[in-house]
């Protein structure tokens, strides 16, 4: 059991930047897209307000939280295979 909890945490430690990553690239296609938006129909108010205004509503979305797959995902497999070799 302390070799699964150990290739878990292992496994963390290398999921991390890969979640960092992935979520500073999705963060950015947001921001790219929000001020090509802007920018084509040069819409009310400034532009700064309407990038922070459309990042907030990113960071309560769905595909915010989805990125979280990248740690649930792996972990999960990792420990239903070691839970399948073993127990079943």
């Amino acid at each position: 059991m302390l070799a699964l909890l150990r290739l878990l945490a292992i496994g963390a430690v290398v999921l991390t930047p890969i979640y960092a990553a992935l979520s500073i690239w999705s963060r950015r296609v947001r921001r790219r897209r929000l001020e090509a938006a802007w920018d084509a129909a040069q819409g009310p108010g400034g532009r700064d307000a309407y990038v922070a205004e459309g990042l907030a509503e990113y960071d309560r979305s769905l595909r915010r939280k989805l990125i979280l797959g990248v740690y649930v995902l792996p972990l999960c497999l990792i420990g239903l295979i070691v839970y399948l070799t073993n127990f079943h």
